[in-house]
């Protein structure tokens, strides 16, 4: 079986008792690690996979190695399903997504030209069109997530406004875009503070007023530090008087676009040139699932290229589509498969039943700590982040507790230093959390708080 093909009138047959075997060792694993992250440390857990992996390439095959392997990774892993595991933006995977994840790699289409992918293409073009809508765009690229997506807007915009091109961003802005400028070759960005966590427009006004053009304002909806929201009806009014290009990165907070309570909080998002949107979040999709939309259909002409053996001049004008100048990327796999599932399956109510459940969990964990006599909430939550630390903790402390809660297996949190101090970070994307795993969490950080 070991050499037998996925696909194919054979495929099904080879794949079943493989699936079987996955689906023991995964339940296998998680029934060894029995809690969000398996204890031990990084020293403790490297040298139990060395032990159980030994060999990686044998003389002899072992027929037992996918077992093998597949329940020592789910033995060493950070599972997102726990309720406990809430440091990152790193979600569950749905298994309906994940299980179209399974067909997409089964069938291994690669989307750089139309004969390698034939269905899969069309079924992109129907989904980008369809979530670029969402956002009051024209249309919108596959990308790998935020990082890839914020590098294609700075890469349009300075295509388009060119060579001179001054990004302009508030200090809470994803790492990516100054990163991205800088592997552009463009000038030093203007990064602005922002001491309240969100970009102030009068000082992006007077940013805009004092610094000679041209410029890319990136304003980002859905910190990573802490979930907010930069105000974007004021910075899209000042990027309009001063003729500004405006991105935002909507990477997290963009799926609130699902939910009538919530879409609100992006009004503006309508304003921009480009959007990142990044559906491994706030969407439940196996990593990798980023989208970055684009208003103007004819910034997307700047990715235009040429391979003969790709798309080739006469190929084209017979009505082959031309697929080369939809990513940086050659080979691409049809992401778009797990989700589109995902909104056929969901449609926009169980969507925003997903994405008002861990907003109000996180409302609920933010009153939890509110009204705890050793917790300090950091501010109520604008997406489903929430910062807090023991009361009166130092800095250092609050560093140690989260390590002591990682290396125990206990706990994952995250962390923001905010407001001149260090804060522990609870990312809920977990739509199964309830009111007593919140409770569990601030029990494990009050316990482990030096008295």
């Amino acid at each position: 079986m070991s050499t037998h093909l996925a696909s194919g009138p054979d495929g099904p047959h080879a794949l079943r008792p493989l699936l079987h075997t996955v689906l023991d060792a995964l339940t296998d694993g998680t029934r060894a690690r029995s809690g969000p992250l398996p204890a031990g440390g990084p020293h403790t857990i490297a040298a139990r996979l060395r032990d159980t992996v030994g060999n990686v390439l044998p003389e002899h095959g072992d027929p037992h190695a996918l077992h093998t392997l597949v329940r020592a990774l789910a033995e060493g892993a950070a599972d997102p399903a726990h309720p406990l595991c809430a440091g990152h933006l790193h979600c569950p995977p749905l298994a309906v997504a994940a299980a179209a994840d399974l067909a997409a790699t089964i069938l291994n289409p690669s989307l750089d030209s139309w004969d390698q992918a034939p269905a899969a293409s069309t079924l992109e073009t129907l989904v980008t069109r369809q979530l670029a809508h969402e956002t009051g765009a024209a249309d919108a690229l596959v990308t790998t997530g935020g990082t890839e997506s914020n590098h294609l807007a700075l890469l349009l915009a300075r295509e388009t406004q060119g060579p001179h091109l001054t990004l302009v961003c508030g200090a809470n802005a994803h790492h990516s875009l100054p990163r991205a400028a800088w592997l552009l070759g463009l000038p030093d960005p203007v990064i602005l503070p922002t001491p309240t966590g969100t970009l102030d427009p009068t000082t992006l006004a007077d940013t805009l007023h004092q610094t000679p053009g041209p410029h890319l304002v990136a304003a980002t909806a859905g910190t990573t530090d802490a979930g907010l929201i930069d105000p974007l009806p004021a910075i899209t009014t000042h990027t309009t008087t001063h003729h500004a290009r405006l991105h935002i990165d909507a990477a997290y907070g963009g799926g609130l676009l699902f939910s009538p309570r919530r879409r609100h909080q992006l009004n503006g998002l309508e304003k921009a040139h480009t959007t990142t949107l990044d559906l491994h979040k706030l969407g439940w999709q196996p990593i990798a699932a980023g989208l970055l939309t684009v208003r103007d259909p004819h910034d997307l002409t700047h990715l235009n290229h040429h391979a003969h053996y790709l798309n080739a001049d006469d190929d084209t004008e017979a009505g082959l589509p031309d697929l080369l100048g939809r990513s940086t990327r050659t080979t691409r796999r049809p992401d778009i498969l797990k989700i589109a599932v995902t909104l056929k399956t969901l449609g926009r109510t169980g969507l925003a039943t997903l994405i008002d459940h861990v907003c109000d969990r996180a409302h609920e964990l933010a009153t939890l700590i509110e009204t705890h006599p050793h917790l300090d909430l950091y501010a109520h939550p604008t997406l489903s982040t929430v910062l807090f630390r023991p009361t009166h903790a130092t800095d250092d402390t609050v560093a140690a507790l989260r390590r002591t809660l990682l290396t125990h297996g206990h706990a994952v949190l995250g962390r923001a230093h905010l407001d001149g101090r260090l804060w522990l970070k609870a990312t809920l994307l977990n739509p199964t959390t309830r009111t007593a795993d919140l409770a569990a969490l601030l029990a494990l950080v009050e316990g482990h708080t030096p008295a």
